[in-house]
């Protein structure tokens, strides 16, 4: 390791520039929702959580089905997993 380092030519900023259709953000988030999604790109073999909540906010907008619909159909999928 060199003792100084010129930085005179250095640029201030991103180092990668951002993906095209995407916004940086900042949201937050209850940490039951984060373990969740973390917990599942672990059981994937890892990868990037980010990512996941991305899908499944897509994948929400994208759906025809009112909300109700959707929740009780995920409580029935969930209780034969309990059975």
């Amino acid at each position: 390791m060199k003792k100084e380092y010129d930085f005179s030519k250095g640029k201030r900023g991103r180092v990668i520039p951002p993906e095209l259709g995407k916004s940086r953000i900042t949201i937050r988030l209850d940490n039951e929702i984060l373990d969740w999604f973390r917990e599942k790109a672990n059981q994937q073999g890892g990868g990037n959580y980010q990512t996941m909540i991305n899908q499944a906010l897509k994948e929400y907008i994208h759906q025809d089905k009112p909300i109700q619909e959707i929740l009780r159909q995920v409580i029935r999928e969930e209780l034969k997993n309990v059975a």
